[in-house]
């Protein structure tokens, strides 16, 4: 009998033991959970055996599925190796890629993806253009950087590239025992009374005020501002006032308990990340594969996030 297995059903299985489920490795592979599930299925009734336990989390692999993942082991890296070689033989392989960033938790999850594309890309030049950037897409142009990544892109933006990444939930912290925390959510007029703590960026790159406060016509009792993520929290954990991040910077402090979360707004406000390019990176098969290592890396290591 002839074996349906294919590469897509290897790419399926690493991805189902990267994200862990069915819902985020069909996130990862750009299907639908139901597809997803049906190709897994139509698989295991080939060979008539089980490749996983469904209601294992994170998923557990059964023999048949182990030995696949070990062939997924073998020749997913050589195509992809082989891919690349393609890619570099046809468009070329050298190249810069500076990056801009307007976000202070954007290295949580870029340098990891930086990391691995080094490893793939060792020829490509790639670093961070210094400090935060009120308009990184303006460096794009001034041809002071490659890529910026930012949380929401100019729809009539028209020599640049936008690249979607990954979309989170941003939540207000409050201090342990906060009367506020007594509510289903917070609204906006919530903040009107309350020290607000932000990093120091123009109010246009801050969620919770451009799409919240600002709409409401609310402005924060107080403002203050720091450039570190644990400092912000410090001041939060000790009364000092409240702040907004996204859910995937702060959980590991609200495990410990040090902090308090809230939700903004009855359906949450939810953040999302683009990375957009200039024209001169225009079919180089570095950059796609960049965006690809980006897009995967912070859904496999961020809780909580979904790609766009």
């Amino acid at each position: 009998m002839q074996s349906p297995l294919e590469l897509r059903h290897l790419k399926t299985l690493l991805a189902l033991r990267e994200a862990g489920n069915l819902s985020r490795a069909a996130q990862l592979l750009n299907l639908t959970q139901s597809a997803l599930s049906h190709q897994l299925k139509a698989l295991e009734a080939h060979y008539g055996a089980s490749l996983f336990e469904r209601k294992s989390s994170p998923v557990v692999f059964g023999a048949a599925g182990q030995r696949l993942l070990r062939l997924a082991e073998q020749v997913l890296p050589q195509v992809e190796d082989a891919e690349r070689d393609v890619g570099r033989l046809v468009a070329g392989s050298a190249g810069q890629l500076r990056i801009a960033v307007e976000c202070h938790t954007c290295f949580d999850w870029l340098m990891p993806a930086m990391d691995a594309f080094r490893a793939r890309w060792p020829e490509v030049e790639l670093d961070i253009v210094s400090g935060f950037h009120a308009d990184p897409v303006g460096l794009l142009h001034q041809d002071r950087a490659e890529l910026a990544i930012v949380s929401e892109v100019d729809a009539e933006e028209r020599e640049v590239a936008v690249h979607p990444l990954f979309a989170f939930e941003i939540v207000a912290l409050l201090p342990k025992g906060h009367v506020l925390l007594g509510k289903p959510w917070l609204e906006a007029q919530d903040f009107a009374d309350q020290t607000l703590i932000t990093y120091p960026v123009p109010d246009e790159m801050l969620d919770l005020v451009r799409r919240v406060l600002q709409p409401a016509g609310v402005s924060p009792a107080a403002r203050r501002s720091t450039e570190l993520t644990v400092a912000m929290l410090q001041l939060v954990a000790s009364g000092r006032g409240l702040a907004a991040l996204p859910l995937w910077a702060v959980e590991h402090y609200l495990a410990r308990g040090y902090v308090a979360q809230q939700r903004i707004g009855e359906a949450g406000l939810t953040g999302r990340l683009y990375a957009v390019s200039s024209q001169r990176l225009a079919g180089k098969p570095f950059l796609a594969d960049f965006v690809r290592l980006m897009r995967e890396t912070s859904l496999i290591n961020l809780p909580g996030v979904s790609l766009l």
